[in-house]
């Protein structure tokens, strides 16, 4: 259960990020109290992945997760790079997160 509270925390990880750009600035208060409960959540699973998984490693993999899905949201949506260096270091990231659950010791 741990990973899947670890992977929930991710997830709203991408959202408070997202959120945090379409409120331009913290002007949009619809966008900004997304905001806070994307982020609210997202560190309360993380807590709750903590109690399982060693804390170095919930950590890097909800940071990853987190990176990794800003990182496609950007491409697929906000038209951002999609130059080949970038895809690589975005493979790597998967490989790495992919790497820490295999390696953990957790739940």
């Amino acid at each position: 259960m741990a990973w899947v509270f670890l992977s929930i925390a991710g997830l709203l990880e991408i959202i408070f990020a997202v959120l945090l750009k379409l409120s331009s600035g913290f002007t949009k208060p619809v966008y900004v109290v997304g905001v806070g409960i994307a982020a609210g959540l997202s560190l309360f699973f993380l807590t709750r992945a903590m109690e399982h998984i060693p804390m170095g490693t919930a950590y890097a993999v909800w940071t990853g997760v987190g990176a990794l899905g800003v990182v496609l949201i950007g491409i697929f949506f906000f038209d951002e790079s999609t130059n080949w260096l970038r895809l690589l270091f975005i493979a790597l990231l998967v490989v790495s997160i992919g790497g820490l659950k295999f390696v953990s010791d957790g739940a």
